[in-house]
């Protein structure tokens, strides 16, 4: 059984249908990114999968049981960090598995420092966002997803928001999740990234899937459309 199953997805926002009966799985353990143009819904099908937008028809199943409000099976780390700048780093990290799971601090604190230690980031524990650089930030966020213990996680363009030099930091952090054996949902523009880490590739295009296969397949395709799209990045 897949971990993840969205069937015949449709999302429209003011009469504009952005998602048109997509339809996708993952795998426990399975690493699937997706890539397209701007504006071809790949961030509308990741709010839908973690409910922060309701679908117009179709069906979202996690093992088996449909999307509800416990959403402690997933972490999602947003392009923009979304870290509470009223928080410390620690604090930030902490928040979700005390207050929402109802976890023991002692337990939380000794798990989200060592995410930190991981992180390279023991030392900003104490720290406020506002001190924090852009991919120290991300990796904050990571390590606040992870502090939940999730079965998958999901990230909405991941380095859009940093200066390249930083980004490749974050890339790397990512890809050394890949060994802790969390399934992954990465939208990105990073194609070589995409290439290197996914298992999986879906090109979105217009609201569908346009191709979708092992990496190898994508980035050699014959598709017209996925040969214009990679022929921007130089791939």
């Amino acid at each position: 059984m897949a971990l993840l199953e969205m069937k015949n997805i449709h999302k429209s926002f003011d009469g504009m249908e952005v998602l048109k009966g997509i339809s996708i799985s993952v795998d426990k353990g399975e690493i699937l990114s997706i890539i397209g143009r701007s504006g071809s819904g790949k961030s509308t099908l990741l709010r839908c999968a973690t409910n922060l937008e309701k679908v117009d028809n179709g069906e979202i199943l996690y093992d088996g049981r449909k999307l509800s409000k416990d959403t402690s099976c997933f972490g999602l780390v947003f392009q923009s960090f979304n870290l509470f700048p009223h928080m410390s780093v620690l604090q930030n990290i902490m928040d979700a598995p005390v207050r929402v799971q109802k976890r023991k601090k002692d337990e939380v604190k000794k798990e989200a420092m060592e995410l930190l230690e991981k992180m390279g980031l023991a030392d900003r524990a104490d720290a406020y966002p506002c001190q924090l650089s852009g991919g120290q930030s991300q990796r904050v966020a990571i390590a606040r997803a992870l502090a939940l213990n999730p079965e998958i996680l999901f990230f909405d363009e991941p380095t859009s928001a940093l200066d390249p030099e930083l980004t490749g930091e974050v890339l790397k952090v990512i890809k050394s999740l890949a060994d802790l054996h969390i399934a992954m949902v990465i939208v990105t523009h990073e194609m070589a990234f995409a290439h290197d880490i996914s298992d999986h590739v879906i090109f979105m295009e217009n609201g569908v899937i346009a191709a979708s296969g092992t990496p190898e397949e994508i980035f050699s395709s014959d598709n017209e459309r996925m040969k214009s799209f990679l022929g921007r990045y130089g791939m």
